[in-house]
């Protein structure tokens, strides 16, 4: 995508007029399809309000940080792999709007790799970049695929301190990772840029520092021994 391209896409995000379309029933948490028109340019938008979130444990309020903070982190690596994510208030609060994919919804993560040989090398680029996410609830169904494109989405559930990494992305496992991801992953350990940063608590960015840097070094895809890094369910 041309860097033009994603300037209207997220201008759109930010300055549309909102129409909610539905309610996604099957999300834990409160997530609506919607219209945004914007001086007659209409897209539909994935819009996650914080007052729709469950509160969990294990992570602070306000998941729709973390989808803006896994937008951020995409562009600053040069992976462009999350669509479009802006934060703004909307019909229920404040929440993320995320720039609509118009995928194949028969595609997923396990089909996309057993019939798509020529997209391993992006599937290899989202795996590092949940390594370094440290996400928790990499499913199946959050690649989606548009012509050659693999999109990831639904980030709300990364970045925090404590590793404990869930995907269903095990198929590079202790293969060598490309040297063009292991410099992308020393270039963030040693610095991460503001946009990301300024979304986490500075543990949670010092932690992001450090497996990308554990990435650089170790140069390989690791292994799940334990059978029990799988989000559930997978698809």
């Amino acid at each position: 995508m041309s860097a033009d391209e994603l300037t209207a896409r997220l201008e759109l995000l930010r300055c549309g007029e909102i129409e909610v379309l539905g309610r996604i029933m099957w999300s834990s948490n409160a997530t609506f399809l919607v219209q945004i028109d914007h001086g007659g340019d209409v897209h539909r938008a994935i819009y996650k309000p914080t007052r729709g979130e469950r509160p969990l444990w294990d992570f602070e309020p306000g998941l729709h940080k973390r989808e803006l903070a896994a937008f951020a982190l995409s562009e600053a690596i040069g992976l462009g792999a999350v669509p479009a994510t802006i934060i703004r208030d909307g019909p229920l609060g404040e929440g993320s709007f995320q720039w609509f994919v118009d995928a194949d919804q028969e595609e997923h993560y396990f089909t996309i790799f057993e019939q798509y040989p020529e997209l391993h090398d992006q599937l290899r680029a989202i795996a590092v970049f949940d390594l370094i996410a440290n996400n928790t609830d990499r499913k199946s169904g959050h690649c989606l695929l548009q012509g050659p494109k693999v999109w990831a989405i639904d980030h709300g559930l990364c970045f925090g301190a404590d590793f404990k990494l869930r995907t269903v992305i095990w198929e590079f496992a202790g293969e060598p990772i490309p040297d063009d991801l292991r410099a992308m992953a020393d270039a963030l350990h040693r610095a991460v840029p503001d946009s990301f940063a300024e979304l986490l608590t500075g543990e949670e960015v010092a932690a992001t520092r450090v497996r990308a840097g554990m990435i650089a070094e170790s140069g390989m895809f690791p292994e799940d021994r334990t059978g029990r890094r799988y989000p559930w369910p997978l698809v």
